[in-house]
């Protein structure tokens, strides 16, 4: 329950913190695209601070236009990149599908058509998909595990399939490096990966009734770590976290400190004030 609520927490205030400065974005772009009049906006407010013609107004009009730009480009790239890596994954999962095994896991655990084996020698287990998200397990991995390991994490797949944690972790990662000048969306984004995991395992553990298949999965897994960064967003098992994840295994009860620095926390709430402060007014 505690980290559920801190879940919620942390990705209230990303949204919360895009929709802030987006929005001021967005009206500036308005203003300067359609000429629309906005009495108060952030952007504008910082040109007219300098006289018209000045370097220094041709600096601060052309270091905010490249900050507008960079913000806009890199989120309409990293959505199209997300589009075409996920469409590329996906139709090479389906050509290396391994039917009897699809079929068999999806018997065992009482799924329908949510579990897709592949053919791989490497212990894969990762939930992939937007709209319709789907767990993926290896061949590789059935292979290595026992039938309570195996059951335990395709139980933890199954928590994040079930809370559409790829579109979570790739929304709140869009926001992080679209907004990269607040540090606070960056820490939002690695502690909900943190957290999203941690709440994982309790879910694979309620399910099974016991800690020891996920932990025994967890440490057979540990050296075959994803660390593609040219991957599509997915929600590995065996990648995030994996620190937090044994402590918390070994003693439950133990509180875990995920705390933002004075630096990250000065610096957001100083921008995000200036930005705030400007309540957009379009006439």
């Amino acid at each position: 329950m505690m980290w559920k609520k801190k879940s919620y927490f942390v990705v209230s205030l990303s949204l919360l913190i895009a929709c802030a400065v987006w929005s001021q974005m967005g009206a500036f772009l308005v203003h300067i695209l359609f000429g629309v009049n906005i009495k108060a906006n952030f952007f504008k407010f910082c040109f007219s601070l300098f006289k018209e013609g000045t370097v220094y107004y041709f600096a601060v009009t052309t270091l905010l236009s490249i900050l507008i730009a960079y913000s806009v480009l890199n989120t309409i790239f990293k959505i199209a990149e997300q589009f075409f890596l996920s469409r590329k994954l996906k139709h090479k999962l389906f050509i290396a599908k391994n039917d009897r095994g699809t079929k068999v896991l999806n018997e065992n655990f009482n799924h329908v058509n949510n579990i897709l084996v592949v053919n791989a020698d490497e212990p894969l287990a990762f939930t992939i998909g937007f709209r319709n998200p789907f767990i993926v397990i290896s061949t590789g991995l059935v292979e290595l595990l026992d039938v309570d390991e195996l059951e335990a994490v395709v139980e933890h797949e199954s928590f994040h399939q079930k809370n559409f944690h790829p579109l979570v972790i790739f929304t709140m990662q869009l926001i992080s490096q679209a907004l990269w000048f607040i540090p606070l969306t960056k820490w939002c984004y690695k502690n909900y990966k943190i957290m999203s995991e941690l709440l994982a395992d309790e879910f694979a553990i309620k399910k099974t009734g016991t800690e020891l298949g996920i932990s025994a999965a967890l440490l057979k897994l540990i050296k075959y770590c994803c660390a593609d960064n040219t991957a599509p967003v997915l929600a590995h098992f065996s990648n995030e976290a994996v620190d937090y994840r044994l402590r918390q295994l070994v003693d439950p009860h133990e509180t875990i400190p995920l705390r933002a620095d004075f630096t990250t926390i000065f610096v957001s709430i100083y921008v995000l004030l200036i930005l705030l402060g400007m309540t957009i007014v379009i006439v």
